[in-house]
C-alpha cells in the first residue's frame, strides 16, 4: 500500500489497524507513507526503521505498542519521481489518504475540483512534478494504465462525508483536464469506496514524549497518542485485494451512508451541544460536562427521543449500544476535548450536526426540546458574552455579523427572531416554523434568566 499523508490520525489508525490485521491474518501488507509537505514524518521515523509507540489513553492508565506496519516513508517535494513510481509499481494494490479537507483542492460548497487552486493549476501545467494529492494520483495512474498494471483502489479516510465520492470526483475532472482518455479509464477501472473513520486523536506533546522515554526507556519523537475507542466502516469494493482489515475490527459493508448519518446526528450533535451549553455552564472539558449529572441525561434524552428515531439503522449496528460507547468516550478524564473548541465554526457546524435532526423531528410532529436547547444555547454563545459577563472569544466566520444581531436585539425574543433570519444557518422553513422558533425562544429565554445548568436541569427533569 501506499498512503498520502503521514500524520498522527494515519499512525493512531491506518497503520494500527494494518499492523493488527497481518499479526492476526498474516500477509504481507506494508505502507510506503508519503508526506505531501514537511519531512518531519520521514525524519521521525527513518531513523526507528518505520517503528513507532502508540498509546492508549483510557480512564485506567495508558497503554504501549510499538506499531510496524510502515515499511518506508517518502517526502513528495524532494522525489516526485519517487513517489509516482511508488504508486504506479504493479505490487502496489491500495492507496489511502488521509490528507485532510484541504488536500482535495475543491470548493466545499460544491465538492467540486476548484480549477483556480494554485497546486491544480500548477499540476495540470507540470504534470510529472505534481505538489496535490490529486495531481499525484493521476500521474500514478496514468502510468499503470501506460504500464498495464493492475487496477489499485483510492481509499480516502478523511473525516468527511461521502469521501468516496468526493475523491473521486476531482480525480476525474483533474484526469479530464489533463487526458480525457485517462479519466475514461479511471472511471471504468479504479474504485474509489467511502469510508467512515472515528478515533480521537490528540496532538502530541513534548511532555508525552518525555512520559515515554521515563515509562519505557526509548525517545520516540514519532509517538501518536489516542483514546480506546476506534470505528472504521468501509464500503466493500476493492480491485486487487486489500488487508484483512476486518480481523482487526473494520466493519465491511454495502454502503456507510447511515453509519455517516448516525455519526453525524450522534457523536457531532451532542458534542456540539455538550460544547455550548457546556462552556456556558462553565465546564471546560466534554469529560467535565458529562460528569454533571444533568449534561449526562441530557446526552442520553437526545439520542433515545430525538435522534435515534430520526435515523435509519445502519448495517451492523447497534444504535442503543453506540449511544452507550459515545458516553463511556465522553467521560474519558484523560481525552481533553475542550468546548471551547469544538464551538468554534458553529454556522457551518449547527446545520448538519443538529438542524437536520431537528427537521426530522418536526417531519413527524415532534418538537425537539432537547435539541432546542441546545440552539438556544448557540444563540446565547455567539452573543459573546457569558453567564458571568465575560467575553468569549467566538471563532466562526459569520461571528462579528452574529454578535451585531444578538447584541442590537431588544429582548430574548428580538434575539432569537434576528438569529432565526440567518438563511445561511436557518434556511428559509426553520425561521417560519412556528413551532420551531417558540421553543428555541422559550429555551433562550430560560438560558437568560435562569442559566445553562439549571435549563438543562429543566429540560431532563
Amino acid at each position: 500500500m501506499v498512503h498520502l499523508g503521514p500524520g498522527a490520525f494515519f499512525r493512531a489508525f491506518n497503520a494500527i489497524y494494518t499492523d493488527e490485521a497481518m499479526a492476526a491474518a498474516g500477509g504481507d501488507w506494508g505502507i510506503c507513507a508519503v508526506s505531501l509537505r514537511s519531512p518531519d514524518a520521514r525524519d521521525q521515523l527513518e531513523p526507528q526503521d518505520g517503528l513507532y509507540t502508540a498509546v492508549e489513553l483510557g480512564p485506567e492508565g495508558r497503554r504501549h505498542r510499538l506499531i510496524g506496519s510502515i515499511a518506508r516513508v517518502l517526502v513528495a517535494p524532494e522525489d516526485q519521481a519517487a513517489v509516482i513510481a511508488a504508486m504506479a509499481d504493479p505490487a502496489v494494490r491500495v492507496v489511502t489518504l488521509t490528507i485532510t479537507e484541504k488536500g482535495y483542492c475543491h470548493n466545499p460548497a460544491t465538492g467540486a475540483l476548484d480549477p483556480d487552486h494554485p497546486d491544480i493549476v500548477h499540476d495540470l501545467d507540470h504534470p510529472d512534478s505534481p505538489r496535490s494529492a490529486i495531481g499525484f494520483l493521476c500521474a500514478a495512474l496514468a502510468q499503470r494504465r501506460r504500464d498495464g498494471a493492475p487496477p489499485l483502489t483510492v481509499l480516502s479516510c478523511d473525516n468527511l462525508p461521502s469521501n468516496g465520492s468526493l475523491a473521486r470526483g476531482v480525480v476525474l475532472d483533474f484526469a479530464r483536464r489533463r487526458e480525457p482518455d485517462l479519466a475514461d479509464w479511471i472511471a471504468d477501472t479504479i474504485p474509489f469506496p467511502a469510508t467512515m473513520v472515528d478515533r480521537i486523536t490528540p496532538a502530541t506533546t513534548d511532555a508525552d514524549i518525555a512520559r515515554l522515554a521515563q515509562q519505557e526507556g526509548r525517545h520516540d519523537p514519532a509517538m501518536v497518542v489516542h483514546e480506546p475507542f476506534r470505528q472504521w466502516v468501509i464500503e466493500d469494493r476493492f480491485a486487487s485485494g486489500r488487508p484483512d482489515w476486518q480481523d482487526a475490527g473494520a466493519q465491511f459493508v454495502q454502503s456507510v451512508d447511515a453509519h455517516e448519518l448516525m455519526k453525524l446526528r450522534m457523536l457531532n450533535g451532542t458534542h456540539s451541544t455538550l460544547a455550548y451549553l457546556g462552556y456556558l455552564a462553565g465546564h471546560e472539558t466534554v469529560a467535565e460536562a458529562v460528569a454533571d449529572p444533568p449534561f449526562a441525561a441530557l446526552c442520553r434524552m437526545l439520542w433515545q427521543q430525538e435522534i435515534i428515531p430520526t435515523l435509519p439503522r445502519p448495517e451492523g449496528e447497534d444504535l442503543d449500544a453506540y449511544a452507550d460507547s459515545l458516553l463511556t468516550r465522553y467521560a474519558n478524564p484523560a481525552i481533553r476535548h475542550r468546548t471551547w473548541q469544538i464551538a468554534m465554526d458553529g454556522s457551518q457546524k449547527l446545520p448538519q450536526r443538529i438542524l437536520g435532526t431537528v427537521r426530522g423531528n418536526l417531519a413527524r410532529d415532534v418538537v425537539p426540546r432537547g435539541l432546542c436547547l441546545a440552539v438556544a444555547g448557540w444563540m446565547r454563545y455567539v452573543g459573546g458574552i457569558d453567564e458571568t459577563g465575560a467575553d468569549i472569544d467566538v471563532r466562526d466566520p459569520l461571528a462579528a455579523r452574529l454578535k451585531s444581531l444578538s447584541q442590537s436585539a431588544d429582548s430574548p425574543a428580538a434575539t432569537v427572531a434576528a438569529l432565526l433570519d440567518v438563511e445561511q444557518v436557518f434556511g428559509s422553513d426553520l425561521a417560519t416554523d412556528d413551532r420551531f422558533a417558540a421553543a428555541v425562544t422559550s429555551a433562550y429565554k430560560t438560558l437568560v434568566n435562569s442559566g445553562a445548568r439549571a435549563a438543562v436541569a429543566g429540560t431532563v427533569r
